[in-house]
């Protein structure tokens, strides 16, 4: 049987997701694992051998025709082919087909709205809504996914439009925190304070708090109180939601 010659600049490869960026007038290209560009871009995945199906640059991934040294160098500056899939996988275009880019929009927007749910209350209530609601109200202000965006950060995102636009009442669920420190932050924490529980100034001079709070105020409180000698701060609970007559701490 003769021997069958395969160029020493091919690969071939089967069931591939393709990610490709154009540069310098080339087109580059690498070869995904399918579902797993996404998870890595909303950082689940860290794995790049979990991504990757080679840690290869093409300039066509369906020929197996790998990227020569010289575009490689011109375009990115080195010829190291693991720094350029992470910059391709990073920034590049993903090339996928109509019928999976609207389910993976789909997908998105679903998991946009349960995060939302999650973290979220009906000020006036306490109580958190149904991700079927979320899903309908981010619909009414015609919020987009952005494939290429972490969908924690999209949930944000929705989540100040959502308030802004008045389409239904909506705040982040409360952190419960107990704080002891000098009492001279008591002005301080009162203003960052949403709901105060306890207050209350020991013998000592210390000063003792319980108070609800907004998450987005959380590092401010944390670097105040490590910058003070002798203080404590303790997490009770990360949100409080109320469901019926009971109040429950997750």
């Amino acid at each position: 049987m003769p021997n069958i010659f395969t160029p020493t600049n091919q690969i071939r490869l089967t069931n591939v997701a393709v990610v490709r960026m154009k540069k310098c007038g080339k087109r580059f290209e690498i070869a995904c694992y399918k579902n797993k560009v996404l998870s890595y871009r909303n950082k689940v995945e860290k794995d790049l051998d979990e991504v990757l199906q080679t840690r290869t640059v093409f300039t066509n991934v369906s020929k197996g025709e790998v990227a020569k040294k010289e575009d490689l160098i011109k375009a990115f500056g080195t010829e190291d082919h693991e720094k350029i899939c992470i910059q391709i996988l990073d920034k590049g275009e993903l090339q996928i087909s109509d019928k999976e880019r609207q389910n993976q929009m789909e997908s998105s927007f679903k998991e946009i709205a349960t995060i939302i749910a999650d973290k979220c209350v009906n000020p006036d209530t306490k109580r958190p809504y149904p991700v079927t609601m979320i899903e309908k109200s981010m619909k009414q202000i015609h919020f987009s996914v952005k494939p290429n965006k972490n969908n924690k950060q999209q949930a944000l995102i929705a989540m100040k439009e959502l308030k802004e636009k008045n389409v239904l009442p909506i705040e982040r669920a409360q952190m419960k925190i107990r704080v002891m420190c000098n009492k001279k932050h008591r002005q301080s924490l009162r203003q960052m304070a949403k709901e105060v529980e306890e207050d209350a100034v020991h013998d000592d001079g210390q000063l003792e708090m319980i108070f609800l709070v907004d998450p987005g105020h959380f590092r401010e409180i944390d670097q105040l109180i490590k910058s003070t000698p002798n203080s404590q701060l303790h997490m009770l609970s990360l949100k409080e939601v109320t469901t019926g007559d009971d109040s429950l701490f997750n």
